[in-house]
């Protein structure tokens, strides 16, 4: 490797590294940004959380991949021209696409590196971090007792509170409403009381209630109208809340996901397409074999066809206006009756194939969506890179100004492009590849054409050329002879 190689590598790795876990921190506080609701007072532990973090960066981490190449190659060549280093390089006869090359290289390595990843890491992943989500979701808030507010989180009970001391551990002015499943409603008032767990299970919440009343009402499930009403004072009575239906549960494992297209790799997708493809033709197959078994005469024969006289019967057609013209009065109702019955069962089962027809398409499309991702995302490495380097090399600008300013607006051309394109083409509008790779199309002659005015050292994004253009623009409508 030459030092000029070395050079290049070395300036490149530093702002890599940076921005990508940089990227990477944003686009993960975004998407708790979104789900911030589902988490905040549900008693998560720290344990879990870390875990979705750990998996949810790795599923994030092919969408930061190419906005860290983007701004680091942005940066990398903006500092060597801003340094003039560029300059003297070019000035001693080395190509631009020469000085590229071993920044090529590594962004050919990271593409393969991100495919990888998306292949066979991000599935585990997007599974894991799909699970946990479900869960947390689905988790009912942890217990949170407010003053003054009826808090019914705890099945079967509504629980509500005057007033909590400091140390929230007594209360006072309780009402505790039980409602069970069998016809019978009790009531709870104390004037005030002791919260706490129990020293046996924490799982249990115990009320020490003191000076109160108990009021239990007893229904009659035969509709009679006994009612039996019960009232008991207390001085103190013990109540348990089962808090295990709280917080965080864990119900749902990875089974329930599995069969999500974003769970699986390319050779899975393959293996899944193919036999949706052979059970959608199957499918179709006994679809028409249903329809025309509706109706009963596509099975029988036209015995017109063998008659050795036939009939005439130009003069009757000639004569009916309508094809109900030609039945016998006797017959014409029944007829009439027996097609509209079998039109409507022709209808409903063509209704019910094609609303089939189409779950199966959109799901056939889904997963031909996510293989052609797969090498998208990865090749969007490379496509990225074309457009940082040869940009850098033209804006001249260092740090993180003017190239964060051009990687934000490149990246949402890309990001954009292939939200639009995934949503066309699951939609059925685009095939799966024209959505899919819409931004690579758009992409790619962008990152030539940058690249053929850096090697011709163009003044694309020069202040001063403008300036002199509009000047000239200027003269010549100040001297115009027409005006």
């Amino acid at each position: 490797m030459k030092k000029l190689d070395k050079l290049v590598i070395k300036a490149f790795l530093g702002p890599f590294a940076a921005t990508f876990f940089i990227t990477l921190f944003v686009l993960l506080m975004q998407f708790f940004w979104l789900w911030v609701d589902d988490f905040v007072g549900k008693g998560i532990s720290t344990g879990i959380i870390f875990k979705f973090i750990w998996y949810q960066s790795a599923v994030l981490v092919t969408l930061a991949l190419p906005l860290a190449i983007l701004l680091s190659s942005l940066m990398t060549f903006g500092n060597l021209g801003e340094s003039f280093e560029l300059v003297a390089i070019k000035s001693s006869g080395i190509s631009l696409l020469r000085f590229m090359r071993p920044l090529f290289v590594v962004a050919i390595i990271l593409s393969g590196i991100a495919f990888l990843f998306s292949n066979y890491m991000i599935p585990v992943a997007n599974l894991k971090s799909r699970t946990l989500l479900t869960n947390i979701v689905n988790s009912q808030p942890a217990f949170d007792l407010q003053e003054g507010v009826f808090y019914d989180k705890i099945p079967n009970y509504a629980i509500k509170i005057g007033k909590k001391e400091p140390n929230d551990t007594v209360i006072r002015d309780v009402i505790v409403y039980e409602s069970g499943g069998s016809l019978q409603d009790n009531f709870l008032i104390a004037k005030s009381g002791v919260m706490r767990l129990s020293d046996s299970n924490k799982r249990i919440l115990e009320f020490i209630l003191k000076d109160g009343w108990r009021y239990e009402e007893r229904g009659d499930r035969y509709g009679s109208l006994r009612t039996d009403y019960i009232r008991v004072g207390f001085k103190e009575y013990k109540k348990e809340f089962d808090l295990s239906a709280l917080g965080y549960q864990g119900l749902t494992n990875d089974s329930a996901n599995m069969n999500n297209e974003k769970m699986l790799s390319m050779r899975q997708l393959n293996k899944a397409i193919d036999s949706f493809q052979i059970e959608n033709r199957k499918i179709d197959r006994e679809t028409e074999k249903t329809t025309f078994s509706i109706l009963p005469f596509t099975a029988l024969f036209d015995t017109a066809k063998n008659l050795k006289f036939p009939v005439d019967t130009s003069a009757a057609i000639k004569k009916a206006r309508r094809f109900e013209d030609l039945l016998p009065d006797s017959v014409r109702q029944a007829v009439h009756d027996g097609t509209i019955g079998l039109i409507s069962s022709l209808k409903n089962n063509v209704d019910a194939n094609q609303v089939n027809s189409k779950e199966r398409e959109k799901r056939l499309r889904r997963h031909k969506v996510e293989w052609h991702h797969k090498i998208v995302l990865a090749l969007a490495c490379l496509v990225l890179f074309l457009i940082g380097a040869p940009l850098g090399s033209i804006i001249r600008k260092g740090g993180l100004g003017m190239p964060l300013i051009f990687a934000i607006v490149f990246f949402m051309v890309f990001y954009f492009s292939t939200t639009v394109g995934e949503k066309l083409a699951n939609e059925g509008t685009l095939s799966p590849f024209a959505g899919m790779w819409l931004a690579t199309f758009v992409l790619v002659p962008i990152g030539i054409f940058l690249t053929y005015k850096a090697m011709r050292d163009s003044q694309l994004f020069n202040k001063e050329w403008y300036t002199r253009v509009a000047r000239i623009i200027s003269s010549f409508l100040s001297h115009n002879p027409f005006r």
